[in-house]
């Protein structure tokens, strides 16, 4: 059976070509305000647009509007960012459909502490029994606790950064293994390991961990 995938767009930096090719496979796109406008560029139309609607352009407001999305405007001055109330609803629709896994794309570009914003809700919605996937042309990730197997190809690389003080993690089919090894949060071990084959298992016991999976492949060894 094929999956329902539900994404929020966000207002980074988006790369129209390949922004056309993944939401082609979206069955409900929602735009966190300027995240509308990349929908467009890329000759997608949004399911929902939410925020303050300061971002997104009039002409592609208008162009929503006479769709018929669903168009949801909230104050400039208010305690949730537009990606937090996109959230929300992507949440929502999730537990409709039975799904747990939301896909982020547009998440990532010049802002740095908007993308760290960003790495505070998908440890959120985590802990709430959610799995975000932020996803861009260069990278995968997501946030794991428990068990995951994980495809790839030989010498593609896999980065495992604690996200909490410290996590216990057991992997197989790295070039570097862990047997309930701790990564700490304030240091870079896990960083550039490499997968053996074509599948790897992470098992994260204790703590929370970032999975990041950089496209293209590694070497063997660290960076």
């Amino acid at each position: 059976m094929n999956k329902f995938k539900i994404a929020v767009l966000a207002n980074g930096v988006w790369d129209s070509k390949w922004g056309k090719h993944v939401l082609n496979e979206v069955d409900f796109l929602i735009c966190a305000d300027g995240g509308a406008n990349y929908a467009a560029l890329s000759e997608c139309m949004p399911d929902l647009v939410i925020g303050d609607l300061d971002s997104i352009s009039p002409e592609n407001l208008s162009q929503c509007e006479t769709s018929g999305c669903i168009i949801e405007r909230y104050p400039s001055e208010k305690d949730e960012t537009d990606l937090e109330l996109a959230f929300l609803r992507a949440v929502e629709m999730a537990d409709l459909v039975g799904e747990r896994d939301i896909w982020l794309y547009g998440a990532t570009g010049n802002r740095i502490d908007h993308f760290l914003g960003n790495i505070a809700l998908m440890l959120a919605y985590a802990r709430k029994g959610y799995r975000i996937r932020l996803v861009d042309p260069e990278h995968e990730m997501w946030v794991l606790q428990g068990r995951e197997e994980i495809s790839a190809s030989r010498g593609q690389e896999l980065s495992l950064i604690s996200l909490s003080e410290q996590a216990v993690v057991t992997t197989e089919g790295l070039y570097y293994p862990l047997d309930r090894g701790v990564l700490y949060q304030d240091s870079p071990r896990g960083i550039s390991n490499v997968f053996l084959g074509g599948e790897a298992v992470i098992e994260v016991h204790q703590g929370w961990v970032m999975v990041v999976i950089p496209n293209g492949g590694g070497n063997d060894g660290r960076a």
